[in-house]
């Protein structure tokens, strides 16, 4: 089947195994978009409807965001409207912060960095879906460095003792990680260990961080794919949302029970093995002219 009438296509096999992909790869620290890009580009699924696929196995793992931090979420929520009506009535201290008031903030710093990027976004997810994954396969192994890296650090700073440098740090790697085969969780998570943050707070900023980046981007892209002429099987686009919801939920809990024991470089080592296979596939493309999905009878 060739690439085009498979991506105009959607079957339930390909979509259960799309957002179990998704569910995993979006938090444990191995970058969700570029195994999907690499996924698609092995079976030939692309176009429209695996945009608009993607953009739904993204809200699903948003789910599982609320759902796994929702005491520390709904914290912030209520102090982002506390902290409104001191600046109104003059009562706001920057020193006299609670840790839930001073993370939250350093949550909106982090996010503002990376709206700028978003004006020239079409530059980092234009790797995606190109038909070369050398690409993702650099961006793996730099996902890999940053993993080996930042299993050496040993902070101690909580939310409560973060500063503007340290989101500002975090919010950087979160606009690199736009790139596919870059992890975001696995960026971000390292930036806050680079940063001195423990290991439950450096988790807990990467992943809230995570909610504003992943719902801005799939509200403005779920526009223009809704005003297109393709056909959209809801039942299917459902049941990839609750798989990657459910999926993400559980892979949220085995990156905290990882990082807690020390074994957060098990993720280095297999971005480490990804990362060279996809370089190695990519060239062997270039240089036999032919394709991994034709090698692969797809």
């Amino acid at each position: 089947m060739s690439a085009i009438h498979r991506g105009d296509n959607m079957d339930i096999v390909s979509v259960i195994i799309q957002a179990i992909v998704q569910g995993l790869t979006e938090f444990l620290p191995v970058s969700s978009s570029g195994h999907l890009s690499v996924i698609q580009h092995i079976t030939g699924y692309s176009g429209e409807t695996a945009l608009v696929l993607s953009i739904v196995l993204h809200l699903g793992t948003l789910v599982a965001v609320f759902a796994a931090f929702w005491s520390t979420i709904w914290g912030m929520i209520k102090e982002f409207f506390l902290t409104v009506g001191d600046i109104f009535t003059g009562k706001f201290s920057w020193r006299e912060m609670n840790p839930t008031r001073r993370m939250m903030i350093m949550v909106i710093i982090a996010t503002l960095i990376l709206i700028p990027v978003y004006l020239v976004k079409d530059f980092f997810t234009a790797r995606q879906g190109d038909g070369d994954i050398v690409f993702e396969g650099i961006a793996f192994l730099f996902t890999a460095l940053l993993l080996f890296l930042s299993d050496r650090c040993s902070g101690t700073k909580t939310g409560g003792k973060m500063k503007v440098s340290d989101a500002v740090t975090v919010g950087l790697f979160q606009c690199v990680a736009l790139f596919p085969g870059v992890s975001r969780s696995g960026s971000t998570t390292a930036a806050g260990l680079f940063c001195g943050l423990d290991k439950n707070t450096a988790v807990t900023f990467a992943f809230v961080l995570g909610i504003p980046a992943i719902l801005g981007g799939s509200v403005l892209e779920i526009g223009d794919a809704l005003h297109s002429d393709m056909e959209i099987n809801w039942l299917y686009l459902g049941i990839g949302f609750i798989v990657a919801a459910a999926v993400g939920f559980l892979a949220i809990k085995l990156v905290k029970w990882l990082l807690a024991k020390d074994r957060f470089k098990i993720f280095g080592v297999y971005t480490l093995l990804i990362g060279t296979a996809c370089v190695v596939g990519g060239l062997w493309e270039h240089i036999s002219g032919n394709s991994l999905s034709s090698l692969f009878g797809m």
